[in-house]
């Protein structure tokens, strides 16, 4: 029985994914036409903002149709959304690489993008049982806080990842949040985790870490969509058939966003699909924003399309109008 986070180790970050049929239309940089139409419709006022997490465009990355570096515009061009949200397995040799981010960084500022969060995975599990493992996945987040501070984000994402039982492993979690989250207040940047599958995706444990924690500069990412625990083994070692895998444990979705929005300091709006209405078929986004508002929160909500029956550019649309809809409504 896998975490999500787990399945995509073994998979080597994506590899499994990127001979996945593309599902984004032909873009280049800079592109004319209906993109550039997308850029210029105006959005309702929210008592959020909008950004667009990377992830939604995993299969075009992964596959290479995309470049990591066309991300940022790609976002402005085909959907209006000017802030992004980063995944480092899309530039993992690149966290030190001053001139590629350098230009990263350039193609926000010329087109006013605002680069938000890296979400890094990969980098060891910060709740190891091992203290030199522990300490080790530790060091190796430096990295990225110096990325994300060169770039003008405000934060990165974790995961609370470890093999130890609860009580541990929460006692792991938070010396392993604590030490980054002292580097990281070095440099102005926030350590927010995620619910993402194993115990992080019980929101009882994971606010009770941050508690724990009790630094104003580690808070959480609530994912609305990863409540479920524990996932039977998959037939095909593909992120699809992970996804289509029985979920045998699943936390409440809405107690669990209720009890991590105070530690809130951004939001991953999750969808899968939606029916004829715009509406996502397994999430009551109302009920989601209802939280969300009634937390105080105004910062970013982050799109992240995660479905397979609809091409990515079409979810991620969908996904924007439900936000602004019901956002509208909430005001």
């Amino acid at each position: 029985m896998l975490s999500r986070r787990k399945f995509i180790q073994r998979i080597s970050a994506g590899i499994a994914v990127a001979a996945a049929a593309p599902m984004i239309a032909g873009y280049s940089c800079g592109s004319a036409g209906k993109p550039g139409q997308a850029a210029e419709e105006s959005s309702p006022d929210l008592f959020f903002k909008i950004s667009l997490a990377e992830w939604s465009l995993h299969r075009a990355l992964f596959s290479k149709q995309l470049d990591h570096l066309d991300f940022p515009m790609y976002a402005k061009e085909k959907f209006g959304i000017d802030a992004v949200e980063y995944v480092n397995q899309f530039f993992m040799d690149r966290a030190n690489d001053r001139k590629y981010l350098g230009e990263l960084k350039k193609r926000c500022a010329d087109h006013g993008i605002t680069s938000v969060l890296i979400m890094c995975d990969l980098e060891g599990d910060l709740g190891d049982a091992d203290t030199t493992a522990r300490h080790t996945a530790v060091e190796n987040h430096y990295k990225w806080v110096e990325a994300a501070a060169f770039l003008g984000c405000h934060a990165i994402r974790v995961n609370a990842a470890g093999e130890s039982n609860a009580d541990d492993l929460q006692k792991y979690v938070a010396e392993s949040l604590t030490e980054l989250s002292s580097f990281a207040d070095d440099h102005g940047i926030a350590v927010i985790v995620e619910n993402h599958g194993g115990l992080s995706s019980n929101g009882a444990w994971l606010s009770g870490v941050l508690k724990a924690v009790g630094r104003p500069n580690c808070g959480a990412l609530p994912d609305v969509g990863n409540f479920c625990i524990r996932r039977a083994e998959p037939q095909e070692q593909t992120l699809e058939a992970y996804m289509a895998a029985e979920c045998l444990e699943e936390y409440d979705r809405y107690q669990g966003i209720k009890e991590l929005m105070p530690f809130a300091k951004g939001v991953s709006a999750k969808t899968y699909d939606f029916d004829e209405y715009g509406l996502e078929t397994s999430i009551d986004y109302r009920r989601v924003l209802n939280e969300v508002k009634d937390a105080g929160f105004g910062g970013y909500v982050g799109i992240e399309y995660e479905g397979h029956r609809l091409p990515a550019d079409e979810g991620i649309a969908k996904t924007k109008m439900l936000l602004e809809r019901i956002g509208a409504e909430l005001m």
